[in-house]
């Protein structure tokens, strides 16, 4: 059962009230409201809603959808905790891989000739949202090479809605911390300065060693850093200064110019509103408490 609890601080006599959760009634209404919700709840956009797979798979997939950086995602629901539902999601997903080009026909179709061209097949994903999972559901997505996210969810009184992740796994090759700096290093092997390249490893770092679920995902233009959602996106070193957006609104933080930069409605590589200037290793330490309280909101 989840951990969660949440309560109401503001009761007539002036203490707390706890709020009891609950489970949906039906699946269907988890889903519903995921669907209707997906990128603001998951930064996954809608596509596609109970999507057939064909005579000879004879299935359909409850949600499909597009994230941040372009992959592909599959959702799969269940009212509480359910065995197959892993299972079920890769099977799923194995489609899919074998469907490339109805995928982006439909994401063509709803999202437009950009987006479909921008499909990054390199990195599908599976999120399971359930009432719960097993501790064999947990060890059974570490051992595969999917990305898979596990998600509980719970409903708190007529209108709240909490989701946990409760496993979040990347389908990409791990790279040992201890070479993370020369991976960084060689990807902006173009780049002149070493001192930017060096910081660049040091953010990396320091983005990774916000939690065990953090996952990273590799785009031309970007590094993303990502929970359920990305909290930060890394941009390739430049000749004086290292970029960073994150997830934060602008309006909350006490901009510093020269380090700080709001650049909502400006367009910009990677996802969030908050821009961070990195010129010295101190800048990083500066920026500590920004990568956290992105990171906790994703």
């Amino acid at each position: 059962m989840s951990g969660l609890k949440l309560f109401r601080t503001r009761t007539v006599d002036g203490g707390v009230a706890e709020v009891a959760s609950r489970l949906a009634e039906v699946e269907a209404d988890v889903q519903g409201l995921v669907e209707a919700h997906m990128e603001t709840l998951l930064g996954v956009r809608f596509l596609a809603s109970e999507y057939g797979t064909g005579p000879v798979h004879g299935g359909r997939i409850d949600s499909l959808g597009l994230d941040e950086n372009g992959s592909p995602v599959v959702i799969e629901y269940k009212r509480g905790v359910d065995a197959g539902v892993i299972n079920q999601g890769l099977f799923y997903l194995a489609w899919l891989m074998d469907h490339r080009a109805e995928f982006e026909h439909l994401v063509r179709d709803r999202l437009g000739a950009t987006a479909a061209s921008q499909v990054l097949w390199s990195g599908p994903r599976l999120i399971c949202i359930a009432g719960d999972f097993t501790r064999y559901d947990v060890h059974a997505v570490r051992e595969h090479r999917r990305s898979i996210d596990l998600v509980r969810y719970r409903l708190f009184g007529s209108d709240l809605i909490g989701l946990e992740t409760v496993a979040s796994v990347s389908g990409g090759t791990q790279v040992p911390r201890r070479a993370r700096r020369k991976v960084v290093a060689e990807a902006a092997a173009d780049v002149q300065g070493a001192a930017m390249v060096e910081l660049a490893g040091a953010v990396d770092e320091a983005l990774l060693g916000l939690g065990d679920g953090v996952t990273r995902m590799e785009r031309k233009q970007y590094r993303a850093y990502q929970r359920l959602r990305n909290f930060a996106c890394l941009i390739p070193p430049q000749q004086t200064k290292v970029l960073v957006y994150l997830k934060a609104d602008p309006k909350d933080i006490d901009l510093v110019p020269g380090f700080t930069r709001d650049v909502s409605g400006l367009g910009h590589h990677g996802t969030g509103d908050l821009e961070v200037q990195l010129r010295t290793p101190r800048d990083v330490e500066r920026a500590h408490d920004l990568f956290r309280a992105s990171y906790a909101a994703a």
